[in-house]
């Protein structure tokens, strides 16, 4: 099998010849937009030789503004791919495309309706700020903040459609909102399930495969119970939310699994080569070969040596 024929048979719940590897990071600010996001994106797959080549994107939705009351969401205007971040994102994804390994499995990454709204005016108002903000606008007048939103989600859908058009296999969106210290049950069911949802949809019907990563920690994770027929491959912080990989598989039955490995702390990073190896082998002899990915809770540090990737992804190809 080839990277590409691996990681569709762990999706599709056949066995692969040994259990595919998926990593990202972000690369440093110097590296992350432009030529050089092309040069260490295809560094970094060339070192550690992972099955997924996951396309980072930096080229968030625009800061519009102050957004002090709920009324000034209507600032968000409508998104097309004709947009200056659109359109460096495509033009990244292309650059790409034309040098890498295409027999790769191939994925852009997509935020969220929840990443995709607070993100730019996150450095205005601070990580909790921005979130607290959020919540507060939508219990205040949530009538502009979800027309603001749809027109949002509206924009990527059309980045998504893109992405499998240029000819990557799928999307992995990176969804926010299940932290249960913000965002009420009941919030998240009629303000962000919806354009989650719409968003997975528009993937679903042009044939691409959705990885739905679940971020952040004291996630609610039945919140994204019923997206399980809409996503391909599910991915969350087993160590950040402490709900195991065996709960995952519960929890979204027939879907693969991708995980095993703490992202910024444990065997990954101060590991030994012969306790990665060990670690390897119990998460895949445990969990199985069968509907399963190896990978971390999230998307590992930017300073992380590509040496211990590789090692992890080595002592993969081990096991048969």
């Amino acid at each position: 099998m080839n990277k590409k024929e691996r990681v569709t048979a762990a999706i599709e719940g056949r066995v692969p010849d040994y259990v595919p590897c998926g990593f990202s990071l972000h690369f440093p600010k110097e590296r992350a937009m432009g030529e050089e996001a092309v040069a260490a994106h295809l560094e970094f797959f060339e070192k550690t030789d992972t099955d997924i080549f996951k396309i980072m994107n930096e080229n968030m939705v625009p800061d519009v503004g102050e957004i002090k009351v709920p009324s000034d969401w209507n600032k968000i205007p409508t998104y097309s791919l004709k947009d200056d971040f659109m359109q460096r994102q495509l033009e990244l994804v292309k650059r790409i495309l034309d040098k890498c390994d295409r027999q790769a499995f191939l994925l852009g990454t997509l935020h969220g309706i929840c990443a995709s709204s607070i993100h730019p005016i996150e450095a205005r108002y601070g990580y909790e700020g921005v979130r607290e903000l959020s919540c507060r606008h939508i219990r205040e007048d949530k009538k502009p903040v979800l027309e603001a939103w749809k027109r949002i989600a509206d924009g990527m859908c059309q980045l998504a459609e893109a992405y499998l058009e240029l000819g990557l296999d799928g999307i992995y969106y990176a969804g926010l909102g299940a932290e249960t210290r913000y965002y009420t049950d009941e919030e998240f069911a009629e303000c962000i399930e919806p354009f989650d949802k719409q968003i997975l949809q528009v993937v679903k019907e042009k044939g691409g495969y959705n990885f739905l990563h679940m971020c952040k920690d004291g996630l609610n994770m039945q919140r994204y119970a019923s997206y399980r027929e809409l996503v391909d491959v599910v991915n969350w912080g087993v160590y950040e939310t402490h709900f195991s990989l065996e709960e995952g598989r519960e929890l979204f039955p027939g879907v693969t699994i991708m995980g095993g490995l703490a992202n910024r702390s444990g065997v990954l990073v101060d590991g030994t080569e012969e306790e990665l190896r060990e670690a390897v082998r119990e998460i895949i002899t445990g969990f199985g070969k069968k509907g399963f990915i190896l990978g971390a809770d999230c998307t590992l540090a930017t300073e992380m040596p590509y040496e211990r990737i590789k090692a992890v992804v080595e002592a993969a190809r081990t096991i048969k």
